[in-house]
């Protein structure tokens, strides 16, 4: 199937999807490879939301958020969060703030809105993107962001804001110990919480053939670190995604002794900058 549609000026919020392929979008001097499905036979919504928030004509937002506090009140808190945070980066694009500001303003309001939801969170993180090619993450939870070179090299990798990825963090626990851990699950930030805190990165600077990847924790559950970086940096972008989808299905759906495996709702935004940026807005449905 293929097509061409175009993002809202106010931005593209993705809520309870289950997509039956990837879809590549045209945003902010790049591309981004959308993909957001429920667990396999699950009988619920897909409680995780994603965000594609433009910010003028040449920079962006991408935004995931994994809702969590049971069936009735996880999708709404996932929801929430990026619909706050979609109004504080209007609100800040109309009244000239800098864009840092207005992120972290729609943390704040976002972690408002879920904490008014009883017994509900979510975790979001959001990454900076755009044509000047300076990337920035925000977190709070355990949704990581990754930058990848071409040739394989990590250039970025948010913390899990959990006892696990501590630490992973401090050498403690090997990442393949890790993705096993009986506590790997247990999270000690989070939207909802009144002691919820921001987690900002340094700046990394994207060049063509890189990739930054921002996804819930149903890819991070079912593929090792190594295996996500392999599968990103090589071939065409829609092309990769694919391959993530396909492994991590295939994971949740056929558990092998040894190898991850974690039914989960799976969502993630895959980006990579243009050497010649795309008209913003369009996008090509895979095919």
């Amino acid at each position: 199937m293929s097509g061409i549609l175009s993002v809202p000026v106010g931005g593209r919020l993705l809520f309870q999807q289950d997509l039956a392929d990837v879809e590549v979008w045209a945003f902010a001097g790049g591309r981004v490879a959308v993909y957001s499905a429920r667990a396999p036979h699950k009988d619920r919504v897909n409680e995780d939301a994603m965000a594609l928030l433009p910010v003028g004509a040449d920079r962006g937002l991408l935004a995931v958020a994994d809702g969590a506090g049971g069936m009735r009140v996880a999708h709404a808190a996932s929801r929430r969060a990026l619909k706050r945070l979609r109004r504080a980066v209007a609100e800040g694009s109309h009244n000239g703030w800098p864009l840092r500001e207005a992120i972290l303003e729609g943390f704040d309001r976002a972690n408002a809105a879920v904490s008014a939801l009883r017994g509900a969170a979510t975790t979001l993180a959001v990454a900076e993107v755009g044509t000047s090619g300076v990337s920035r993450c925000y977190h709070a939870g355990d949704t990581p962001a990754l930058v990848v070179s071409g040739k394989g090299v990590i250039k970025l990798k948010t913390v899990d804001h959990s006892p696990v990825g501590y630490a992973v963090e401090a050498g403690v626990i090997a990442e393949e110990e890790a993705i096993h851990h009986r506590l790997r699950h247990v999270i000690s930030n989070f939207l909802g919480s009144p002691d919820m805190r921001i987690e900002v990165s340094a700046r990394v600077r994207l060049v063509p053939r890189d990739r930054l990847l921002v996804a819930s924790d149903g890819l991070f559950d079912n593929l090792h670190l190594e295996e996500i970086v392999r599968i990103v940096c090589k071939g065409p972008l829609l092309a990769a995604a694919r391959r993530l989808v396909a492994l991590c299905r295939k994971r949740m759906e056929t558990p092998c002794p040894g190898v991850p495996s974690k039914p989960d709702d799976l969502s993630f935004l895959l980006y990579g900058p243009d050497p010649a940026p795309r008209r913003a807005g369009q996008v090509e449905r895979g095919g």
